[in-house]
């Protein structure tokens, strides 16, 4: 089988040569077809951090392995790792975190073992990256949060915790502040989970989970989370293991999916042959899983965790008064550690089931949408304005704006309610929400909104709105504080 490989910027390339030749001293049979990704693509005019062949190549063999990239600081272009996982709809970034003996930490010390496995949203939430200067002051990114999305990957967190006999699956949110948003992605959890009446399934507000992961790690299992969330609390779970050089990544796609290690680009020692490679390995272990090389993936693993335990080190971890070894020192070590079974957390050497690769020709692209059984009106308008002037005086020019359709209901600014109560010790930035209402509740069309833009721009620039909806008779827009 043939997979794609970049090896990334900095310290990539020499964690990669380690990984690969730890893969091809277990005789995995795997092919390599090096692809062109990363800072120095970038350099070179590929706004998204790839060539043109390396998406192709990618496309068509369906796995990437790829080593840490750094995106360009400054020069307005998006991170390549969120842009691969994006394009290719990597839905689901699998994260496992466990404890590995010889790499010490407060809870080895403490004879707590952790076996945490993050399930993170890969595609949506403010990672879509969509942002606006409203004014000169004031900063918009858009939150999406989708249902079919949300769907795609808590169905996948159920499957692999039922697969792995789980005894717990947590959804981690914030639905007691965003209502709409993350109150979606948990109303999904619990639909699906009502299809797993046999995993227990609850959920936990995520500063709480924050905590408690700290806390009591040992009492989680499984966590599935939306995507900036997901990428803070996984950063945390790794700290609990010994940080991000132990932290694997696996992001999960109907027809591509990437391994590669989180970690950064380490350019201060790249090139000095003393990175660290148990990232990128573990994340290795994931992607020879995925393809069925299950009995490659064991012997390796029990090679590795062998190695640990006899506090086998790189420089930047384990006992300091053992002498460290650089990475090709460590990786020879753990090759020369093949056939031997850690005392600790050994796996089992099961059969190798390997897949037959199959390459996907899509002719469009794929339209997520779900039935929508609910009557949907137009019922208002939120108009975002710019001004710096007090509440009540926009208030008075906004009145008549409403004409014979609309009826201005409250402005708020930054979320709080200033109109038309409030308090003075609000602090106000240059930019207010108008909610206009239509009167009598009676249902309106596009063109009544556009002509009520049209009057507002008289004496403010409107900029931004958004329409309120109704579905049935519930109201698809939040409230502002205290109104």
């Amino acid at each position: 089988m043939k997979i794609a490989v970049a090896k990334g910027d900095g310290i990539g390339p020499e964690i990669m040569q380690a990984v690969l030749s730890i893969f091809d001293a277990s005789n995995t049979g795997l092919q390599y077809e090096f692809v062109d990704m990363g800072k120095w693509v970038f350099d070179k005019g590929y706004s998204n951090g790839m060539t043109p062949e390396a998406q192709k190549t990618i496309e068509e063999l369906g796995i990437l392995f790829k080593g840490p990239m750094e995106t360009p600081k400054g020069k307005g272009v998006k991170s390549v790792n969120v842009t691969a996982r994006k394009t290719w709809n990597t839905y689901a970034n699998k994260r496992v975190f466990q404890s590995l003996h010889g790499v010490e930490t407060v809870f080895s010390k403490a004879g707590i073992l952790i076996d945490i496995t993050i399930v993170r949203e890969n595609i949506e939430d403010t990672y879509g990256g969509i942002e606006h200067m409203l004014t000169h002051d004031v900063a918009l990114s858009r939150r999406f949060i989708t249902r079919p999305g949300s769907l795609q990957l808590i169905k996948y967190a159920f499957e692999m915790a039922k697969k792995k006999g789980t005894r717990r699956i947590t959804c981690g949110h914030k639905a007691n502040i965003m209502k709409l948003t993350d109150g979606l992605f948990l109303d999904v959890f619990y639909e699906v989970a009502k299809e797993y009446p046999e995993l227990n399934a609850d959920d936990k507000i995520v500063d709480d989970l924050a905590m408690q992961l700290v806390v009591k790690p040992e009492q989680y299992d499984v966590i599935v989370m939306t995507n900036l969330q997901g990428d803070i609390i996984s950063d945390l779970c790794a700290g609990l293991v010994g940080g991000l050089g132990f932290a694997p990544s696996a992001n999960i796609g109907d027809h591509i999916s990437i391994f590669e290690a989180v970690h950064g680009t380490a350019p201060d020692i790249a090139g000095k042959g003393i990175a660290n490679p148990t990232a990128l390995l573990l994340s290795g272990l994931a992607l020879l899983r995925h393809i069925g090389l299950m009995e490659n993936a064991a012997i390796i693993e029990n090679a590795l965790l062998y190695t640990l335990e006899q506090g086998i080190r790189t420089g930047d971890f384990g006992d300091r008064s053992k002498p460290a070894l650089n990475t090709g020192e460590f990786t020879q070590a753990i090759i020369g550690n093949f056939g031997k079974m850690p005392a600790q957390g050994a796996k089992p050497l099961l059969s190798n089931m390997p897949v037959t690769p199959t390459v996907f020709k899509l002719e469009n692209n794929s339209m997520m949408e779900s039935a929508d059984t609910e009557q949907e009106k137009i019922v208002g308008v939120d108009m975002f304005i710019e001004s710096n002037e007090q509440p009540e005086v926009i208030a008075q020019k906004c009145l008549h704006h409403g004409g014979v359709k609309f009826k201005l209901i409250n402005i708020s600014n930054r979320g709080t309610q200033v109109w038309p109560t409030g308090s003075k010790y609000t602090a106000l930035v240059n930019q207010y929400n108008l909610r206009f209402e239509s009167l009598n509740e009676s249902a309106l069309k596009q063109q009544d909104v556009i002509g009520l833009y049209v009057s507002l721009s008289a004496d403010y620039k409107v900029c931004s709105l958004e329409l309120l909806n109704m579905w049935d008779d519930k109201k698809a827009y939040s409230l502002a504080q205290g109104q």
